[in-house]
């Protein structure tokens, strides 16, 4: 079972502030392990760091160590203080237009200091805790924005490619193209093409062998194999050349005008803090993703802004390039299995090694086979997928206005522009409403699509006044917003036509839900007695029946019954409810529930779940996990799992139990549900999940041994005689709760029978081969009904330990 602890629980839990969610606990005295999984992923992400570091430095016009240091500091810095344990962060291409222009205008020490400067603001914004801020910037801003930056990137390096020397701007660099084409370097060309067909071929090799020889980075294989033949065959090139480190320029005052340095500094602390935010959300996912991942840690994004602006301090102050997550190297760490910030450390320490070992090798590489590289990076940066994606959501102008802003103007003003962009278009679709009138079978329709503000009340005005008094209406609201003035003008009007003899009815054109507002008395006092409306928010898919505060009353006790009910059949139609003051006095009170509540699905929720029920139908169940818990009424399982049609497998039964392999219980569908659902579904996870107050679990305290005339009931509950067994016996540890002992010996009995439970799974013989191979994981939850708390059991240093679940990060 795999420890999940919450950050913040009690010590014992032993949280991630403690030690690293995948360190061993706390034993005799501290001791460092590293995995070995984080040892392979270290070496894998060094081996693609180091051509792409001075890649990076090569396309800014820094010196090349810059870029060395920067990986370093990265590895080292971040990877210890950063939130995001599996980010890995170094120099990064999407601050190389912004630390280019930098270097051009002030110079590389002046360049040190403002990356030194902007570190202080990411710490700064770190204690402000504002670090979720960032991730309200629109997506098509900042996809626009790397790909502007990309393009950048590319067009000045296809003149180091072709064996020249790049412009400063984007449009000088594409109005010397030709006059570079004029002049190629054949030598240049010929390790550029090598190292493009290396890349673009290495990842795509064909069979066994293939496989195998994938796991050697793509990079690495390029600018090596164009490194080794440009070296045997003598060609004359500008290779890399690593001053040395006496000489190597640390940071300097800052020089220049005050504006103009102020500017510079928020650019690369939004640039850098955005990009590493954003990499630490995305980094989450990728590991979420793996196979067999289980529960992953989320990323701290304030921790993790405080430890990019700690690293853009230290490497600026010792002369390395802005330091930001990497989408590169993060993506190879995930994928290469680390499993912790280890991996991110080593591979800073390998760095550092081969800056002071490897420099002979290093000062072999030619600039073209680097630039290459850094210019497939830059092109890549442009992402189809990302066009496709604000292309679906009407984005692609915010997209195309940032990009086109970063390649013509520069970083920041193409930010500033893209979001501009971005508030005029939000604006532009509030204002944007549609309002038709139109009459059929002698009800008119008046349908308002889009939202309904001040700014849509004068056309409203004119076509609610094209329906005739006394006619009847229906107002159809195909949109999430209206605005006070909207709803007084709406009301006003329903008023009036209502009292010349016309009916009004508003709904949602999509759902079909009528619309009541505050004040509305058709729908009378609720069930339970308090008063509501239809409106009213507080019904919800998941509210209880007596809850309910959308539908019409219970009619009166002396109504009439239709003749058809009162025979016992069904005269509503669920699709539509009962019609209007229909009597249903013959139908049982749990009947007229049980009625009510299929009307609502049909008209609430079925239109919302019809698309993808349809997709499910079409294409077959395929749930992730095997969901046992108790048949108690209070317990109920999407809601507490937060999980929707085709998720999970439920197996319901009194007391959540899984019967042993064997077990003469004359009932054998507990044991087939899970041979279906391991065998057949393939489901990854099995849960077993009990709860407070228990019933069963009552019973056994109380009972005695079954006879053989016993209930089937009692049969049953002889499945629990191992749980009640084990929690009388005082040499086992029994299960805790976190924070507190268990309240009484009900609820320590539902935690032991969690536990007990859980080792019958094992016992089966289909989980216990999907076990021994890896494909099946077995979780153990407690749910207090009281509380609204779930807990999650943790076994740890053979404890076992339920577990409060919360909104933090949890260490696996």
């Amino acid at each position: 079972m795999s420890a999940c602890v919450p950050a913040g629980a009690t010590e014992s839990a032993h949280t991630e502030r403690a030690h690293p969610p995948h360190s061993p606990p706390h034993g005799r005295g501290p001791r460092f392990r590293v995995a070995g999984a984080d040892l392979s992923a270290a070496v894998a992400v060094f081996l693609i760091a180091l051509p792409l570091s001075l890649g990076i430095a090569l396309a800014t016009g820094a010196p090349l160590q810059a870029g060395l240091v920067a990986a370093a500091v990265g590895g080292l810095v971040t990877g210890r203080l950063g939130g995001s344990p599996l980010q890995v962060s170094g120099p990064a291409a999407g601050l190389t237009v912004v630390t280019a222009d930098l270097i051009h205008q002030y110079g590389w020490r002046v360049t040190c200091a403002v990356t030194v400067l902007a570190g202080l603001v990411q710490l700064g914004l770190s204690c402000l805790r504002v670090a979720r801020g960032a991730l309200a910037v629109s997506p098509a801003i900042v996809h626009g924005m790397l790909a502007g930056i990309g393009v950048t990137i590319a067009v000045a390096q296809a003149h180091i490619v072709l064996g020249g020397e790049p412009q400063s701007s984007v449009p000088d660099n594409l109005q010397a193209l030709p006059a570079q084409l004029a002049r190629l370097d054949p030598a240049a060309l010929a390790v550029s093409v090598l190292t493009l067909a290396a890349l673009l071929l290495w990842p795509r090799l064909p069979g066994r062998a293939g496989r195998v020889l994938r796991r050697v980075p793509a990079a690495l294989v390029a600018v090596a194999g164009a490194t080794a033949v440009a070296a045997a065959a003598g060609l004359v090139l500008p290779v890399v050349d690593l001053p040395s480190w006496r000489s190597h320029a640390l940071a300097g005052l800052p020089e220049g005008p005050v504006l103009g340095l102020s500017a510079a500094v928020l650019t690369t602390a939004l640039v850098c803090s955005v990009q590493s935010l954003l990499g630490a959300v995305a980094v989450d996912k990728l590991a979420s993703a793996r196979p067999g991942a289980g529960h992953v840690v989320r990323s701290d994004l304030d921790r993790e802004l405080l430890g990019q602006g700690a690293a853009n301090v230290v490497s600026g102050a010792l002369g390395g390039l802005p330091v930001a997550g990497v989408a590169v190297r993060s993506t190879a760490n995930v994928h290469a299995g680390a499993v912790s910030r280890n991996s991110t450390m080593i591979h800073g320490l390998l760095v550092v090694a081969a800056t002071l070992l490897l420099v002979p090798l290093l000062e072999l590489i030619p600039l073209a086979s680097l630039a290459t590289l850094v210019m497939a990076v830059g092109l890549r940066m442009v992402s189809l997928h990302h066009i496709r994606t604000v292309t679906r959501h009407r984005e692609v102008l915010v997209y195309a206005v940032t990009a086109l802003g970063v390649i013509c103007l520069g970083v920041l003003e193409g930010v500033v522009l893209g979001i501009a962009v971005a508030v005029g278009v939000a604006l532009h679709r509030l204002t944007r409403t549609r309002i038709t009138h139109e009459e059929e079978g002698g009800v008119h329709h008046v349908h308002v699509r889009g939202q309904l503000t001040f700014l849509a009340v004068p056309r409203l005005s004119r076509a609610l006044h094209l329906v005739p008094q006394g006619a009847d209406a229906v107002v159809a609201l195909d949109g999430s917003f209206m605005d006070h003035a909207a709803y007084e003008t709406l009301q006003d009007w329903q008023g009036t036509h209502t009292a010349r003899g016309g009916t009004v009815e508003i709904t949602g054109r999509r759902t079909g839900v009528r619309i009541a507002e505050p004040g509305d008395l058709a729908s009378g006092p609720a069930p339970g007695g308090e008063s509501g409306t239809h409106g009213d928010c507080r019904c919800r898919p998941w509210t209880a029946w007596r809850n309910h505060q959308c539908d019409r009353p219970s009619p009166a006790p002396d109504a009439e019954p239709l003749p058809d009910e009162a025979s016992g059949s069904v005269a509503t139609d669920p699709r539509t409810g009962p019609e209007p003051d229909a009597p249903v006095r013959g139908r049982t009170p749990g009947g007229i529930q049980l009625v009510r509540g299929l009307s609502t699905f049909q008209r609430r929720t079925a239109p919302l779940v019809r698309g993808e029920l349809a997709r499910l139908a079409r294409e077959g169940q395929r749930p992730s996990q095997l969901f046992l818990t108790c048949a108690d009424s209070r317990v109920v399982t999407s809601m507490i799992t937060s999980s929707g049609p085709g998720d999970l497998f439920v197996v319901r039964n009194v007391g959540n139990l899984v019967p042993p392999p064997g077990a003469e219980s004359g009932d054998d569908s507990v044991a087939a549900a899970i041979e279906y659902a391991v065998d057949v579904l393939a489901v990854r996870s099995i849960t077993v999940c009990g709860h407070s107050g228990c019933g069963a679990m009552q019973a056994l305290l109380d009972s005695r041994p079954a006879s053989p005339a016993a209930t089937p009931l009692a049969r049953w509950l002889r499945h629990g005689g191992p749980s009640l067994e084990r929690l009388r016996d005082t040499g086992a540890p029994a299960p805790r709760l976190a924070g507190r002992a268990p309240a009484d010996d009900v609820e320590q009995l539902c935690l032991t029978n969690v536990v007990q439970q859980l080792e019958h799974l094992r016992a089966h013989e289909s989980v216990a081969r999907a076990l021994k191979e890896g494909r099946l994981e077995l979780h153990g939850v407690y749910f207090h009904v009281g509380e609204a708390q779930a807990y999650l059991l943790a076994e740890q240093e053979e404890d076992r330990v339920f577990d409060r679940v919360r909104d933090v990060d949890l260490a696996v």
